[in-house]
């Protein structure tokens, strides 16, 4: 008796949005590496641009002064979720676009019309690319970069528990104590959602999940459940 022949599974593009302290990206690195799908974080391209910006002497608060300079470098984002590589101009920075000094100035750069559209491009240039699918992870990336996506995820957390987990990953570095992790955290928030281009928004066909009272792996494994249902489904 001839058995059917196995099928890989069909290709799915994932997008994962929400603030800062959800569990955004050790979910979406999670999901991406049980599932073989290709992992970008977005938040880090606009770390990286803003990056380039301060260590070119260019004034991140002159909107016209950002906006000439938003073709100017070359990031190169790695997709291997065990691996996330990102370069700009061939240069390393994965450490230094964590930097307080870097995460003070991103809403500003990211909020600049050009900035989105170079970084939209690109983000969209990778996840077209990608042969099994791919985990993207942001803030517009449902409503905006990806609207088609197969699945939008809507990441959502208290403040209280938003700050302690952000606190715990600045812990050692430039952590702050939890009321001045949550006022930043409720700033960023304010600039994100506020600006006028692409603002972090929940899809109106995307799935909410709260974090607040569940663990890492029981957020994993909901949205892992998530896309396999999708996979079924195609």
């Amino acid at each position: 008796m001839e058995t059917a022949a196995r099928t890989a599974p069909a290709a799915v593009i994932v997008a994962i949005d929400g603030p800062a302290g959800t569990g955004k990206s050790s979910t979406s690195k999670a999901v991406a590496a049980k599932l073989g799908l290709g992992y970008l974080d977005t938040g880090a391209q606009y770390r990286a641009i803003t990056w380039w910006m301060v260590a070119n002497g260019i004034d991140v608060e002159d909107a016209v002064a950002v906006a000439d300079a938003a073709g100017k470098p070359a990031i190169v984002s790695g997709t291997d979720p065990a691996n996330p590589t990102i370069t700009v101009d061939g240069t390393d920075v994965s450490g230094p676009i964590r930097t307080q000094e870097v995460t003070s100035r991103v809403s500003a750069v990211s909020a600049v019309p050009e900035v989105r559209t170079v970084i939209t491009e690109l983000q969209r240039t990778i996840a077209a690319e990608a042969p099994r699918g791919i985990v993207v992870e942001g803030r517009d990336i449902g409503t905006t970069v990806l609207p088609d996506a197969d699945l939008k995820v809507f990441l959502t957390a208290s403040p209280e528990v938003r700050a302690a987990r952000r606190s715990g990953e600045l812990k050692g570095k430039e952590a702050g104590d939890l009321a001045s992790t949550q006022a930043a955290l409720a700033k960023r928030d304010a600039l994100d959602s506020g600006r006028k281009t692409s603002p972090l928004a929940k899809a109106d066909d995307a799935v909410e999940v709260d974090t607040s009272e569940l663990t890492l792996d029981q957020v994993i494994e909901c949205v892992v459940t998530l896309v396999e249902e999708k996979r079924t489904v195609a």
